[in-house]
């Protein structure tokens, strides 16, 4: 484990912020972006229409602004309607808001785009979806759910003028099933998550890298639905666990670490789930970052955003090579990719190539700045908004 000694950082959601601020965010530029999602979350909210009014809002010349919107600030819906040139609805479903909102914009002959990071709008692919979460499929609530979620999304998308995703495999699952011009907007850090995280690699740069002995391995997992992913990696870390001593988990969100490693006692740590922020101070410390995925259509669709979390702040990432992960790693150059049946021999090879440690962290740390930082990411929401 790495030695970080940097105290966690005082956090409050900053898109917590009174209408009227939100409104002066929209109105500030000549060309203003509505930005609309159900209610603020940590996840889709903050990555799809958070990140990008920062973006916007940093713009030197003033030219564009953007504010973002939920279903609570539906009083001043015209309002905002009259002051936005493009709204940008986010991963939303269906309801008679999302169908007046669209109509109040294009009442007034304005673009309306549709920006989802997920393959959840095709409820021809339901049943797959289920199996990959592990969803009960005997029971029939589970199926009324799924069927309503996917069937109110695609439906929202469908009225749009456009969409935009995260990478180009869902991207032409969109296209496919919409019939839509689809842009593609990668997930990014924003400022705040850069600049913790450009803090905590720093400190462990200064410290050359001090770690007290021991190899962690890290499972970073934002919700429960993960956990036929999780089980790829269990038989791998279990045998190391058993042959090499120094060998540690951190398991770090909704996962139970299960039978087959509780019995390894305190070498196994949970930890709750951390706020995006402090999140970041857990994965520096470790110096591998797991990310097992099923090999399906649904998880080619995943972003690569644990990837460039941990790459960084100096955490080697191991995965599968989803079409993200394998578009986003060169295998034994930035971290390394793993098929199903191959964990154990690659987390071995990452251990023993201690050598190379140094080469990876610094490849990743770099790629991730330069292709998933906020401030390189203006000219490509322009674009995908049509205001280039």
């Amino acid at each position: 484990m790495f030695k970080v000694d940097i105290a966690p950082k005082a956090y409050s959601d900053p898109w917590i912020l009174p209408l009227s601020e939100r409104v002066r965010m929209l109105t500030r530029g000549k060309r203003r972006v509505a930005y609309f999602y159900e209610e603020p979350n940590n996840s889709t909210f903050r990555y799809r229409a958070y990140n990008m009014a920062q973006v916007l809002n940093d713009g030197e010349s003033g030219d564009v602004s953007a504010g973002f919107f939920f279903l609570q600030d539906w009083a001043r819906i015209d309002e905002i309607a009259d002051l936005a040139d493009v709204l940008v609805i986010c991963r939303s479903r269906y309801c008679h808001h999302v169908n007046q909102l669209v109509m109040k914009f294009r009442l007034r002959g304005k673009r309306i785009l549709f920006d989802i990071d997920d393959f959840v709008f095709d409820s021809s692919y339901a049943h797959l979806i289920m199996n990959t979460l592990d969803e009960d499929v005997r029971d029939s609530s589970r199926w009324d759910y799924w069927f309503s979620y996917i069937g109110r999304l695609g439906a929202a998308l469908k009225m749009c003028d456009g969409a935009i995703t995260t990478n180009d495999f869902l991207a032409g699952k969109i296209a496919a099933f919409s019939g839509l011009p689809v842009k593609v907007v990668p997930n990014f850090m924003n400022r705040e998550q850069i600049d913790y995280s450009d803090a905590l690699f720093q400190h462990k740069q200064g410290a050359e890298f001090a770690r007290d002995g021991k190899i962690h391995l890290g499972y970073f997992s934002g919700s429960p639905s993960h956990k036929l992913d999780y089980a790829i990696i269990v038989p791998a870390v279990e045998a190391l666990l058993a042959k090499d001593p120094r060998i540690e988990l951190m398991i770090v969100g909704y996962i139970d670490a299960g039978p087959a490693l509780s019995k390894f006692g305190d070498r196994v740590k949970r930890q709750p789930f951390h706020d995006y922020v402090n999140l970041q101070r857990l994965i520096s410390t470790v110096e591998f970052n797991l990310m097992p995925l099923q090999s399906n259509d649904f998880t080619n669709c995943k972003s690569e955003l644990k990837y460039f979390e941990a790459a960084v702040v100096g955490a080697i990432s191991i995965a599968s090579p989803s079409y993200t992960y394998a578009g986003a790693i060169r295998n034994g150059e930035n971290g390394y990719l793993a098929q199903a049946q191959e964990w154990l021999s690659v987390i071995e090879r990452a251990i023993e190539d201690t050598s190379r440690w140094p080469a990876l962290i610094e490849s990743a740390r770099e790629d991730a700045r330069s292709k998933y930082g906020w401030f390189n990411q203006r000219e490509t929401i322009l674009a995908a908004l049509q205001l280039d």
